[in-house]
């Protein structure tokens, strides 16, 4: 994979990075029983709606982060056990494809073995899946993979990943795989308006011709959001989250099947979230360990955790920080002069 010159940094036990505070790798919990795994942080794909603006083409990422697989699952046990349900969803997602992660069917296997966990999900795009590849993940224990397809039109599809190597068919060949297994397949296109109007319904059509979405709903349609950071296709202007759920109840009305979703559909309730160490607003003392996910940006260890420092620093310097953001134990600080 062509990552145009970035660092990649390999997470270890040894390095003594932790594996919560980042957006970019390691665990998020938002208080639910959902934990997200975030092993690896590249994409073979650079899609021009990336919120992350993931992949090759990248224009602001400064670094790429993968993590060994027995630290993340050291992490990880210690956050079931903390938040001690017995109806855990492990949800493997990135800020890039989680399938560039060399150990995907392992982690799948590992996260299996931990009895409180009931649901392995997995987000992708689906430009590195076989059909052997879903095989072993259905031997390894995966219960859902989210794949989004985001048209059934070659070149539109191809357009819509930035990538022109693309193969539309290979992906929908491995979809049907995935329908046909013991693994239950979301169809989650991105609704780039004035782009893939059309593929939509087209969309929804498929899935429920092959027969997606045996356990949990067949589709997750996603609005096209303007992020900070993210790529925006020019001339494309979002929907407003109105007409989006208009054109949703639309849809439903037509196909007869669920389109608007909560997360009382996937068995997603609040749970006790692991504790924040750090507060919007304090001031902590804070070490640079790794060059940052994107430019402009260190990341450093306080207070157990890891918090992105606006600013490149070098490693092993340590900043006076205020924090200027904690949600989701997720930490960004801005240093003190």
């Amino acid at each position: 994979m062509v990552l145009t010159g970035r660092q990649v940094v390999r997470i270890t036990r040894e390095s003594g990075v932790p594996l919560m505070g980042s957006v970019a790798f390691g665990l998020v919990d938002r208080g639910t029983n959902l934990i997200q795994v975030r092993p690896i942080s590249t994409c073979a794909f650079s899609c021009i709606f990336c919120s992350t603006d993931a992949g090759p083409r990248s224009r602001t990422r400064r670094s790429e982060y993968v993590v060994d697989l027995d630290y993340m699952m050291d992490w990880f046990s210690s956050v079931v056990a903390y938040k001690n349900v017995d109806d855990i969803e492990a949800h493997i997602d990135t800020v890039g494809d989680p399938f560039t992660y060399p150990h995907m069917v392992e982690l799948v296997e590992r996260i299996r073995e931990i009895p409180q966990v009931k649901v392995i999900s997995a987000q992708t795009h689906g430009p590195l899946l076989t059909v052997d590849l879903v095989k072993s993940l259905e031997r390894a224990g995966m219960d859902r993979i989210n794949l989004s397809i985001d048209s059934l039109n070659e070149g539109r599809a191809r357009y819509l990943s930035g990538s022109p190597w693309f193969k539309l068919d290979k992906v929908l060949k491995v979809a049907e795989e995935i329908a046909k297994s013991s693994i239950d397949l979301l169809i989650a296109p991105v609704w780039v308006p004035g782009i893939n109007d059309e593929d939509i319904p087209k969309l929804i059509e498929f899935a429920l011709k092959i027969g997606a979405g045996k356990r949990w709903p067949p589709l997750g349609i996603q609005k096209y959001e303007v992020y900070k950071g993210g790529r925006k296709p020019k001339g494309v202007r979002p929907m407003s989250w109105r007409e989006f759920y208009r054109r949703l109840r639309e849809y439903e009305e037509e196909f007869g099947v669920k389109l608007i979703l909560r997360r009382e559909d996937f068995g997603i309730r609040d749970v006790k979230p692991v504790p924040k160490t750090m507060r919007k607003g304090e001031t902590v003392m804070a070490k640079v360990v790794l060059p940052g996910w994107r430019r402009g940006e260190s990341l450093a260890i306080a207070r157990k955790r890891v918090i992105t420092v606006l600013g490149e620093f070098p490693i092993g310097v340590e900043l006076k920080l205020r924090v200027i953001r904690d949600r989701d134990g997720i930490y960004y600080g801005r240093p003190i002069r």
